[in-house]
């Protein structure tokens, strides 16, 4: 069943039943082949919450394992990727399907073509959007997804912006836990742009002590699956339906992985393998 919200044009909430659990044991084995970015210290330090402004660099904070209740509710937040573009209905969108692969609850809140300098199709830019989240929604998890739609904004103002949303958000939901998920790449090669927001946002969430995982290094579009997962056609570039879903699993494989983590102990002289 689909609750809508007024939050932002293309806000939704899902409820799904526990159908995934079977799916939850194979991406369980399989998320130990996944790479996921750790941003592993010897000696964890305390960087505020507007760390690494432009041409800043702040040292990495080692994040804590993910730990989600047995049904958790999630916030997936992003661009038309998580809007379910190119899927046959939006609603069979990588967002939307995370949820049963969880055994739980996404609330989507995805814009066409925004991003954190640029204003979407249906709303404006990732700042002004999450001003206008509810504060009641209480998720256990939030997803920070994207966005390439920055890639042709410049360098200027780009990390005091998403410091800026990043401050918004976790204010707003402070109990939450936050993973950044990186730009997914709409073509192959992975474009100079792209390519900075992937590093700029892996630096940033580091910064926090926040999980980031980078579709990107994580080598989730190759030139082997690319036609499989991107709809150049009809769809633009973006996931078909079959990609949208290859994406979900990707990343519930990867957030098991997470909640599998070690923690890095402060004064450790070595850190754990990545």
């Amino acid at each position: 069943m689909i609750y809508s919200h007024a939050m932002t044009p293309a806000s939704t909430r899902r409820r799904l039943p526990l159908a995934g659990v079977s799916i939850a044991v194979v991406l369980a084995f399989a998320a130990v082949v996944l790479g996921v970015w750790r941003p592993w210290v010897s000696a964890p330090s305390s960087a505020p919450a507007g760390a690494a402004a432009s041409g800043e660099s702040v040292a990495a904070v080692a994040p804590a394992p993910l730990i989600l209740p047995e049904h958790p509710t999630v916030l997936v937040f992003g661009d038309s990727w998580t809007y379910g573009s190119a899927a046959t209905e939006p609603t069979q969108g990588y967002a939307y399907v995370l949820a049963d692969l969880l055994d739980g609850e996404t609330i989507v809140n995805g814009v066409r073509g925004s991003g954190y300098l640029k204003p979407g199709l249906d709303g404006p830019a990732f700042g002004e959007r999450i001003a206008a989240l509810d504060p009641a929604l209480a998720p256990d998890l939030i997803v920070m997804q994207g966005s390439i739609n920055d890639r042709e904004q410049g360098v200027a103002g780009y990390r005091d912006a998403v410091n800026a949303a990043w401050d918004a958000l976790s204010a707003t939901y402070p109990d939450a836990t936050i993973v950044v998920l990186g730009p997914a790449p709409h073509e192959l090669p992975v474009g100079a742009g792209t390519a900075r927001i992937d590093t700029d946002l892996r630096e940033l969430a580091g910064a926090r002590g926040w999980w980031y995982i980078s579709p990107i290094a994580d080598e989730w579009i190759t030139t082997q699956n690319y036609l499989s997962v991107i709809d150049v056609e009809v769809g633009r570039k973006h996931p078909s339906t079959d990609g949208h879903r290859y994406l979900a699993e990707r990343l519930a494989a990867a957030l098991g992985e997470l909640g599998d983590a070690p923690v890095t102990e402060a004064g450790s002289e070595t850190a754990p393998e990545q």
